[in-house]
């Protein structure tokens, strides 16, 4: 019954891929979550309903569109990053499964589409990624529509091994190594906050416009334009087809990056996106999968400097020792935490918060116990108040 319930919500094409504008339709990603965190079929179909009457922002979801363009395998690139021919995107891209496999699709059109991963806030890449992993055809297909729908790249064609990271033996010696840059050097952030001020330059004005009613999108493909030589310094971790210890230091590095800032909601982003990139890149040939474990460090550094997100390095030193032990998988201790932040978030109307105990509950299980994931897990996130741009009208198109 719950897998019938979670197959039919996820093949819905009632409702838009996004809504008042660029907001994601978040509620297929909750229904992943949800079931995978044990509920009930008929809670993880409430909350499907109810989100789609009224989401947390305070708007309720919009139908589908139908666009009247048309998609081939000739003109797919000139969709990137232009918000426009959803359904014609769908279309298209269900014809391609059809032709080649689900599978096969992927591993085609994947290695283009994760340039742009961090467009629509990182959620095109969630909506592929997740889909992948629950077994859910339309929303794969729509997950590749909107990657094409939102693409921004996130310029990892810039990183080259740097001399200043060969000392870094993880991800997360480069982080420290970044944080400490980024506090003894005022002149990093300073580059960076002027970017983002400039809205006049050409590489300002290539930034889609409803971006610039989001504030924070905007950030984002700006500071990602904009770029900064620590971004792009690859470390010899960051050079070698990644396996999956090296997929665990990635989260581990991010994990501790989200605890220096614990609830924060675009950090949250970083860990449930990483998630979705892995899945993608488990279908893709190993140079593939090394662009996107390479493209998705540059993006999520883009990220956090493009939001200032730079702890400081003794916290995160301080953090790394504090929680690097493990946990008893068999404990009935550790397992009546993790119930109570089961419980906790499948009561959440916010989604975001069932996502990250879903992601971090299979991390805490995979890693052996990590005390880090059981930790980070209950530190759940508020949605965000919506800047006053939103009473603009969006810059929309079917």
């Amino acid at each position: 019954m719950s897998a019938n319930v979670v197959e039919a919500l996820l093949a819905d094409r009632a409702y838009h891929i996004e809504f008042n504008g660029h907001l994601t339709n978040h509620a297929k990603h909750a229904v992943v979550a949800l079931a995978g965190l044990g509920a009930a079929p008929e809670q993880v179909r409430a909350y499907y309903e109810n989100y789609a009457r009224l989401t947390t922002y305070g708007y309720g979801l919009e139908p589908a569109r139908t666009s009247d363009l048309v998609v081939t395998r000739e003109t797919w690139r000139d969709f990137l990053g232009r918000r426009r021919g959803f359904s014609a995107l769908c279309a298209f891209f269900d014809a391609e499964a059809q032709r080649l496999g689900l599978d096969g699709v992927v591993a085609i059109y994947g290695p283009e589409l994760l340039t742009g991963w961090i467009g629509a806030f990182t959620h095109a890449t969630i909506h592929l990624g997740w889909a992948l992993d629950a077994g859910g055809r339309w929303m794969a297909i729509e997950g590749l529509a909107y990657m094409v729908f939102t693409h921004v790249p996130a310029h990892a064609e810039r990183a080259a091994p740097d001399p200043a990271a060969a000392a870094d033996a993880s991800p997360h010696d480069s982080l420290l190594r970044i944080a400490r840059t980024w506090h003894a050097d005022p002149s990093v952030a300073q580059q960076v906050q002027a970017a983002l001020a400039d809205t006049a330059s050409p590489a300002a004005r290539a930034i889609h416009p409803e971006l610039a009613r989001s504030g924070l999108q905007y950030r984002i493909a700006r500071s990602a334009a904009q770029g900064h030589p620590l971004i792009y310094g690859l470390a010899p971790w960051a050079s070698r087809p990644p396996q999956a210890e090296d997929w665990e230091a990635l989260f581990e590095a991010v994990t501790l990056l989200y605890l220096a800032f614990p609830g924060d909601f675009v950090l949250l982003h970083l860990i449930t996106a990483l998630h979705a990139v892995e899945t993608i890149a488990a279908r893709l040939a190993p140079t593939e999968a090394l662009a996107a474990y390479q493209g998705y460090w540059v993006g999520a550094l883009g990220v956090a400097f493009g939001e200032k997100l730079i702890p400081k390095p003794e916290k995160l030193e301080a953090l790394a020792k504090a929680l690097q032990g493990r946990d008893d998988l068999e404990s009935p201790e550790r397992a009546a935490d993790w119930r109570a932040t089961i419980d906790r978030a499948v009561l959440e109307e916010e989604e975001h918060n069932p996502k990250l105990a879903y992601v971090l509950q299979k991390l805490w299980r995979r890693s052996g116990g990590r005390t880090l994931y059981r930790v980070a897990a209950a530190q759940f996130t508020k949605t965000p108040l919506l800047p006053p741009s939103f009473e603009q009208p969006a810059d929309d198109e079917a």
